[in-house]
C-alpha cells in the first residue's frame, strides 16, 4: 500500500499478518507505525520486519491515513477513547479487525472518525485469507478503497450490505478453517481405522485439503461443478457422498453456521 502512511494498533497475529502483506504489496516499513504495549513484540517487529512500533499510540497514529484497530475486543474501548481528539483531527480512517464490536461502539468511542468493520480469518496469517468487510453510509467511496487496500493485502475482500451480515461472514469464513481441519481430521482417521499406517493417512488428508484448496482457485470457483467432475457415476465418490447426503450433512452445515452466528450476534451485544 503506497503514498499512504497507516498505523496498526495491537501486533498480535493479525496486526503482525497485515505488516507483513502490506510490506508483500510494496508498502516500504517507514509508512507502517505500530502502536504495541509489549516491549519485546516491539523489538521483534523492528528486527524482523524494520518497522517503527512504539508503547505510544497517540504517537503511533500521528500523520496516518489509515489506523487499524488489532487488538482483543475487550481491549478496544481503552485503546481508543484516549484517541479520538486525535482521530478526528487527522483525519484518519479507522479500520477495526477487533471481532465482534459494532459500529455504533466503535462510533461512540471515536465520533466523527469514519469506521469499518473486518472480519478477516487465519489463512491471512499466510496471505491466504478472506475479509468480509462493511461500512456504514457515512463512509465515502475514497475511504472504502483506502480499507479494501489493507486488507487485500493479506488475501481477498466480499463487502456485505449490513452489518448483521458480518456475523454470517465469521460464521462461514471466520470459523470455517475450523471445518476443513476438522474434516480432514476426521478423513485420516478414518483412513487410519481402514488399515493405512497414521502418518501417512495425515498427510493424504492435508495434501487433499491444499489440493482441492488450489483447484476451487484455478477455474471460476463453480463448487457444484468441481464436485461433479469428481464424481462418476456408480464410483467410489459417489458411494461416499452418497453417505454423507443420507446423514443429513447439509442441514447440519447449516444449523452450525446458524449456531456460529448466533454466537457471534451475543458476542457483539455483550
Amino acid at each position: 500500500m503506497k503514498d499512504a502512511r497507516l498505523c496498526i494498533l495491537g501486533a498480535g497475529n493479525m496486526g503482525r499478518a497485515l505488516i507483513g502483506g502490506l510490506l508483500r504489496a510494496g508498502a516500504r516499513p517507514g509508512e507502517i507505525s505500530v502502536g504495541e504495549s509489549v516491549a519485546a513484540v516491539r523489538e521483534a517487529l523492528a528486527r524482523d520486519l524494520g518497522v517503527r512500533a512504539t508503547a505510544d499510540n497517540r504517537a503511533a497514529i500521528s500523520g496516518a491515513a489509515v489506523v487499524v484497530l488489532a487488538v482483543k475486543p475487550p481491549q478496544a474501548a481503552e485503546v481508543l477513547q484516549p484517541l479520538a481528539v486525535a482521530l478526528r483531527a487527522a483525519p484518519a480512517l479507522l479500520v477495526s479487525v477487533a471481532a465482534g464490536v459494532r459500529v455504533a461502539a466503535l462510533a461512540g468511542w471515536c465520533p466523527g472518525v469514519g469506521v469499518v468493520r473486518a472480519m478477516p480469518n487465519r489463512p491471512a496469517l499466510v496471505g491466504a485469507g478472506v475479509t468480509g468487510l462493511y461500512a456504514p453510509p457515512g463512509v465515502v467511496p475514497a475511504q472504502r478503497l483506502l480499507a479494501e487496500r489493507v486488507m487485500r493485502s493479506v488475501g481477498e475482500i466480499v463487502w456485505v450490505p449490513g452489518e448483521d451480515a458480518l456475523d454470517t461472514v465469521t460464521a462461514l469464513s471466520g470459523s470455517g478453517p475450523a471445518y476443513f481441519f476438522l474434516l480432514a481430521e476426521l478423513l485420516a482417521e478414518a483412513g487410519e481405522q481402514l488399515g493405512l499406517e497414521g502418518a501417512a493417512a495425515r498427510r493424504l488428508a492435508v495434501h487433499t485439503l491444499y489440493g482441492a484448496g488450489l483447484l476451487t482457485q484455478a477455474g471460476d470457483a463453480d463448487l457444484k461443478r468441481l464436485r461433479a467432475e469428481v464424481t462418476s457415476q456408480g464410483g467410489t465418490t459417489e458411494a461416499a457422498l452418497q453417505v454423507l447426503e443420507s446423514a443429513d450433512l447439509r442441514a447440519t452445515v447449516t444449523r452450525a453456521l446458524a449456531a456460529a452466528a448466533a454466537r457471534s450476534r451475543e458476542l457483539g451485544n455483550s
